[in-house]
């Protein structure tokens, strides 16, 4: 095991990944105050949007809207979620700093959800990964299941590599491996970790945790005792799981930045503005945080 790192570097992924399942529309001007308060916090990548059908993803319909009116920080990445070709060609005219694609470690959750094996799933990234590469736009992949399947159950961390190994093919240059039902454990996750590690160099290597069965922490210590520096968190612990009922979702990144900065680990992210933005949206939202932390902080606030 190697000592921590030094600095952490989160990418927040709560305008996209958390909201995009919000039963109830989130106002445009809503979704780009959140990207101001975050990047005004510290955050310094952050994942906006998604340009997917809007009769798949309702919430996601007003991309354009939102990243056009984005005040962009130097120094701040705006990544966004491309599924396919069409899809890239409207981010690109916004101009994000990186895109994200996705495939899934589990064969299962591929043909539930797509309708087609994880192989074919990732040969469609193709065309989407050079045409980004070639607009000189950074590419990211994120691999959903790769701990655990709603409907394969475990996941080997052979199948996990065999899905890094297929990004590496088409060009994609970070992979991101999630836990997306947040089943998983510090040895499992280690060892998911670990086979991304053999194709990509550290730094371009992240974790993406679930906190549905309240491992998430736990998780991100086993992958910080192996070196990676580099996770996805979400304001406010927006995001359910859609495919665990009632449970929570992305791992809040306040709970994260509580865990980092007492770790001695520096992030460049004002704790106490993050809550206070954590505060604002779950009002936005109607509902209180999920997160311990900001729980503690605001009633903490509250009382003084």
């Amino acid at each position: 095991m190697s000592a921590l790192p030094a600095r952490v570097q989160l990418v927040e992924v709560g305008p996209r990944d958390g909201l995009q399942n919000e039963a109830q529309p989130v106002a445009s001007a809503t979704k780009v105050e959140l990207v101001q308060r975050l990047q005004a916090a510290g955050c310094r990548e952050i994942e906006v949007t998604s340009y997917v059908s809007p009769k798949w993803v309702p919430q996601m319909a007003d991309n354009h809207a939102v990243m056009q009116a984005l005040q962009r920080r130097p120094g701040v990445r705006y990544s966004v979620l491309t599924p396919n070709l069409k899809g890239l060609e409207a981010a690109l005219a916004d101009a994000p700093d990186e895109i994200v694609v996705f495939g899934a470690a589990s064969e299962a959750f591929s043909r539930r959800n797509i309708n087609c094996g994880i192989e074919e799933s990732i040969e469609r990234f193709r065309p989407v990964v050079q045409a980004a590469l070639a607009a000189g736009v950074k590419v990211r992949c994120a691999i959903s299941c790769a701990v655990g399947c709603p409907y394969q159950g475990e996941v080997p961390p052979d199948e996990v590599e065999r899905v890094v190994r297929l990004m590496k093919a088409i060009g994609v240059q970070h992979c991101g491996v999630a836990d997306t039902i947040g089943v998983g454990t510090p040895r499992k996750v280690q060892a998911a970790m670990e086979r991304a590690l053999r194709h990509f160099p550290i730094e371009e290597v992240s974790g993406h945790f679930h906190d549905t069965y309240g491992q998430a922490l736990a998780n991100i210590y086993a992958c910080l005792e192996l070196g990676i520096d580099h996770f996805d968190t979400s304001v406010a612990g927006l995001g359910g799981c859609p495919y665990a009922k009632g449970a929570t979702g992305n791992v809040a990144t306040e709970d994260v930045v509580f865990l980092l900065h007492g770790l001695g680990i520096a992030t460049g992210i004002d704790l106490d503005a993050l809550v206070d933005t954590a505060g604002w949206i779950s009002g936005q939202l109607g509902r209180p945080p999920v997160s311990r932390v900001a729980r503690a902080l605001l009633a903490k606030k509250a009382a003084a």
